[in-house]
């Protein structure tokens, strides 16, 4: 692509500044000639998809529908992707169910080969809903090739909020977060989780992310990250941190202790900083 999203440093004030000028780079990007021929082969050729074979089939198809879903990596896994296409998400046994990152249960989901005899790729507005996703994944990958942890950032602000506006237990919005790689990245780092915290036994994993996230954001529940406010304090502890573990230091910034709780030293705190 020939659009490049400018990110001219990491850390909080990269992340301010690519706040500030979001509005105009989306819009740059979105006028990229290669995105719009992509997205307009979409438009045209995808009411025609009525089969998972038929999608698999078609590489430029299946990157645009791969890509809203942050799953570009699998363009080459035709025969697995093809399999959690045709399961679909209604049985309980369905392949989708039994994977921890439950970006493909969506992705299933969305399409509805497996679930319905018409699939969703007929309805009028499918394509518009897929192009949304896809757009913006895009340009969070344009980002991140700029800088990793500005599309981690991204990303986990525009998932959480979703996740914490699920209809599921307290406990299931954790489990889901957890599920995707990306967002179990932010929330480790976030909360100054060591590598070794993913080992632990997951209804440990789950008592210290309750611990972490009320002492350090005031509420143990992903609910409360349908708040923007609470969301941009769990993008600026993990950015923060990040930004200190890439720079070799060992301490907590100035930065870092504002932006924690009182008391937010002791306990889990003091374990894992």
């Amino acid at each position: 692509m020939s659009f490049a999203p400018v990110v001219p440093t990491g850390g909080f004030s990269g992340w301010a500044f690519l706040n500030r000028t979001m509005a105009a780079q989306k819009k740059a990007f979105a006028a990229d000639a290669e995105l719009q021929r992509d997205e307009a082969n979409f438009r045209q050729n995808i009411g025609k998809i009525d089969t998972a074979e038929k999608l698999v089939g078609d590489r430029r198809l299946l990157s645009v529908a791969l890509s809203a879903y942050g799953l570009e990596g699998d363009l080459n896994n035709k025969y697995f992707l093809r399999k959690i296409l045709e399961d679909g998400t209604l049985k309980p046994d369905a392949l989708g169910h039994k994977l921890a990152d439950k970006r493909y249960l969506e992705f299933s989901k969305a399409f509805g080969f497996g679930d319905f005899p018409i699939p969703n790729t007929a309805k009028s507005d499918f394509a518009d809903k897929i192009l949304k996703a896809y757009e913006a994944r895009k340009f969070e990958t344009a980002v991140g090739q700029q800088n990793g942890d500005m599309r981690l950032a991204l990303n986990a602000q525009r998932e959480l909020p979703v996740i914490a506006k699920r209809n599921i237990s307290a406990t299931t919005q954790w489990l889901t977060a957890l599920g995707s790689p990306p967002l179990r990245t932010v929330l480790q780092t976030a909360f100054g989780l060591p590598n070794s915290f993913a080992g632990l036994d997951l209804d440990k994993q789950l008592v210290v992310l309750k611990d972490r996230a009320e002492k350090l954001i005031g509420s143990p529940d992903v609910a409360q990250f349908s708040d923007p406010a609470k969301m941009e304090k769990l993008v600026r502890l993990f950015l923060i941190r990040s930004q200190s573990q890439q720079s070799g230091s060992g301490t907590t910034t100035a930065a870092l202790t504002l932006l924690q709780n009182p008391g937010g030293s002791q306990g889990l705190l003091g374990r894992y900083v």
